[in-house]
């Protein structure tokens, strides 16, 4: 059983515990990892709380396909991850494509070697703060963890939450940070290309619209709302018979949920577009190198594995509510599978290749080859003193104070259907190209003073929805865990808040420690 939240493993049996360490880390995320190590080689004591039952996030949860732009804006601890799992697979260099369970291993390694306790399964209860300080958490299993400083390395931005930091969800309205590309945004890209009938019965208003689609007329360009990025799942398939799982039927199966993706496929969807995103991994367990792969399906196209507006609810919902959307996001993709192989709406030339590919039986074996992690790709945000922009991401704003480098387009998926013109259309699909490497402020990782004066926050930074759609990369996050770490131990050194760490001492030290914080002459794209 895969779940994201589950109240008896949450509040199992454990008695009361507390803690005192220098630095709680709440998520075990990449960020969490790379935090974690910093600090135990800053000599720090440190202390990771993971709501779910694994290490790394999304990185070991089926994003193998390193995202990021630019590898030479990678430094630090997250080059260190990709180098060791190039060693995992005996080679000299880095390895960007990679399977979960190996990252996984390297994960483990690293938190092994630092020393540092892991304790998983602690949903976060509530926060004690003195002024401007957080003091202690704890969390629903009765865990309570005292620490100087505190870092919320969580995809959903929960510690900073309960921290009371302020947070934005959703997106600005361009006028806000004077952008262009943030708020409403309707583009070709992962786009119906083919006109696509919304209603269930087809030329008939009355008869309602298909699930997943909004209803009425939607806001204009670049206007502000609360909706949300869809979320998928980063699936490790095989077509590697003796290694493959068929897909199966979920139990609660909905046909309906499919009829937009069978209406494009009679449209005119070409097997080319429907097979794209099936991108090649490092597969160890190959047999015969070259034809039987392993791969990172990822989302592509107009409908596929992105549950579509499914998810405006979940960064601020409380445990049960996130646990019923992780369900229907799993019991959506399951469906999708099992769909594309075995419905008379599919041409049966995709069927039959749709079928040669399924879960694998050496990955997530917890879970009989489904991924643990939902790929969150945003949350709540914080607003902080400093808030990176779209102006950041194309050069015309540099900041003073980088703690390291994003390298990635301004990316955001869509974010809701809607009717046009008698159709479905897609909204909220944003791609922009490569980016050169640009800094990002020290400042958009640490709250407004007043909020909170030992809080760092590395993953649900300060940022524009379009900004962070560009930072929101798994080696961005380990770099920005490490660099979090570095300023929270030199923090605690000097009995000062983290917003008054001097920064260039910060800086030395990242440098010292092989981060890297000005963009390189020449870049190199994944």
């Amino acid at each position: 059983m895969h779940y994201y939240y589950n109240p008896s493993a949450a509040g199992a049996a454990k008695p009361a515990q507390t803690i005192e360490t220098d630095v709680c880390i709440y998520g075990g995320t990449s960020a969490g990892v790379a935090a974690a190590v910093q600090l135990s080689r800053m000599g720090k004591k440190a202390v990771i709380l993971e709501p779910g039952g694994h290490l790394g996030g999304l990185s070991a949860g089926g994003l193998g396909q390193t995202d990021i732009g630019h590898k030479e804006a990678i430094g630090g601890i997250s080059r260190e991850f990709y180098g060791r799992v190039g060693k995992k697979y005996g080679m000299t260099a880095e390895e960007w494509r990679f399977e979960p369970h190996v990252a996984s291993q390297v994960f483990g390694d690293l938190i092994a070697e630092a020393k540092v306790p892991v304790h998983y399964r602690q949903f976060l209860k509530s926060v004690e703060k003195q002024g401007n300080r957080i003091t202690t958490l704890t969390t629903e299993s009765g865990l309570t963890v005292r620490a100087r400083v505190f870092i919320d390395a969580t995809y959903e931005g929960d510690l900073m939450a309960q921290g009371k930091v302020g947070f934005h969800v959703g997106r600005e309205a361009n006028a806000v940070y004077k952008e262009t590309l943030n708020g409403i945004q309707v583009h070709k890209t992962h786009q119906f290309n083919h006109p696509v009938d919304p209603y269930v019965v087809e030329g008939d208003p009355k008869s309602g619209l298909l699930p997943g689609i909004t209803s009425g007329k939607i806001p204009g360009t670049g206007e502000g709302d609360n909706r949300v990025q869809a979320y998928n799942f980063r699936l490790a398939l095989t077509n590697d018979p003796d290694n493959r799982i068929a897909f199966e039927k979920p139990e609660g199966y909905d046909p309906k949920e499919y009829v937009l993706l069978a209406r494009y496929l009679k449209a005119g969807w070409p097997e080319s577009e429907v097979f794209r995103k099936f991108d090649p991994i490092h597969n160890s367990a190959s047999k015969e190198p070259g034809r039987y792969l392993k791969v990172d399906k990822n989302n592509h196209g107009a409908t596929s594995t992105d549950f579509i507006g499914r998810n405006h609810d979940y960064p601020t919902a409380d445990y049960a509510t996130r646990e019923r959307i992780f369900q229907e996001h799993v019991r959506y993709t399951q469906g999708l599978m099992w769909f594309m192989g075995n419905d008379p709406a599919v041409p049966p030339a995709i069927r039959t290749r749709w079928n040669t590919w399924g879960l694998c039986k050496d990955e997530f074996t917890e879970t009989g080859g489904w991924p643990h992690q939902l790929y969150v790709r945003e949350a709540r945000r914080m607003v902080a003193d400093y808030v990176m922009t779209e102006r950041n991401c194309v050069g015309k704003e540099v900041i003073p104070d980088p703690v390291g480098l994003a390298a990635y387009q301004m990316d955001s998926h869509n974010c809701q259907r809607f009717v046009k013109d008698g159709h479905v259309s897609n909204e909220g699909d944003v791609q922009t190209g490569n980016v050169p490497p640009y800094p990002i402020s020290f400042r958009s990782i640490v709250p407004k003073k007043a909020q909170c004066d030992n809080l760092l926050v590395p993953v649900c930074l300060s940022a524009s929805h379009i900004a962070y759609g560009s930072i929101r990369m798994e080696p961005v996050f380990m770099i920005l865990g490490q660099s979090a770490a570095t300023a929270a131990a030199m923090a605690i050194d000097t009995k000062a808040a983290v917003q008054d760490i001097p920064y260039e001492k910060l800086k030395a030290r990242l440098l010292e420690d092989k981060q890297i914080l000005v963009g390189p002459k020449t870049v190199e794209k994944l």
